[in-house]
C-alpha cells in the first residue's frame, strides 16, 4: 500500500465520489441508447460488456467496454493528480465496488472487469498492459471471456510485482478476489464445460 498522505474525511469524499461515477452502469445506457431493451432481461443479465455483445451489437458492446473501463481510469487520474498515490488507488478501489455494486441499479451490478482493467491502466501503463495482454492471449486461446476476466485478474498482482508497482499489490489482490467472487457461476459453469464462448448470443 502507498503511504497514506490525505486525511481521512477527504479519502472518504474521494471514496464516495468515486463510487457514484463507478456506479453509472454503460451497459444499461447503451442499450437502452441501441434500442436493445432491458441489458437485465437480456442474456445472462449482467450489465457489462461481454453481455451486451451477445445481443450481435458491437458498436455497443463496444461503447460498453470502453465507457466501464474509462470510470475506472478517470477516477484514479483524477485523485492521483490532485492528492497522490493513496487517493487513486482509494478512488480506483471505490469506482470498481460501484460498478460491482451500483446505487442506482439496487447494487446489482456488473463483475467488474473492465472498471478493473482501466482502473489497472491508470494506476500503471506497463502493468495495465501486461493484464491487457493475459486477458486477450487467454481469450484467443479459449475464445472464453470469464477465463479470459480471471486469468487476467490473477495474474495482475504478478505483473505489478514484476513490472516495479509493489504498493499497488494488496489493492490488485483485493480486486482480483472480489472478481472472483462475482464469477462464481461462471467458474462453476467453467468446471462443468458449460460456459458460453465470446460472441455467442443468447
Amino acid at each position: 500500500m502507498p503511504a497514506l498522505e490525505t486525511g481521512p474525511a477527504l479519502l472518504g469524499v474521494v471514496g464516495l465520489l468515486a463510487y457514484l461515477l463507478g456506479s453509472v452502469s454503460f451497459g444499461v445506457v447503451m442499450a437502452r441508447l441501441f434500442g436493445l431493451g432491458d441489458l437485465r432481461q437480456i442474456g445472462s443479465g449482467n450489465i457489462g460488456a461481454t453481455n451486451v455483445l451477445r445481443t450481435g451489437n458491437k458498436t455497443a458492446a463496444f461503447l460498453t467496454l470502453v465507457l466501464d473501463a474509462a470510470k475506472g481510469g478517470i477516477a484514479v487520474l483524477i485523485a492521483g493528480a490532485l492528492l497522490g498515490a493513496d487517493a487513486a488507488q482509494a478512488a480506483g478501489l471505490a469506482a470498481f465496488l460501484g460498478h460491482c455494486y451500483p446505487v442506482f441499479l439496487g447494487f446489482r451490478g456488473g463483475k467488474g472487469v473492465a472498471t478493473f482493467l482501466g482502473t489497472l491502466l491508470a494506476l500503471s501503463l506497463p502493468v495495465g498492459l501486461a493484464a491487457c495482454a493475459t486477458w486477450a492471449v487467454v481469450a484467443a486461446l479459449s475464445r472464453i471471456s470469464s477465463l479470459s476476466a480471471l486469468m487476467a485478474a490473477a495474474s495482475a498482482p504478478i505483473w505489478a510485482l514484476v513490472l516495479g508497482l509493489p504498493d499497488a499489490v494488496a489493492l490488485l489482490i483485493a480486486l482480483a478476489v472480489v472478481i472472483g467472487l462475482r464469477h462464481e457461476g461462471n467458474i462453476r459453469r467453467l468446471i462443468a464445460g458449460t460456459e458460453p464462448r465470446i460472441g455467442r448470443k443468447s
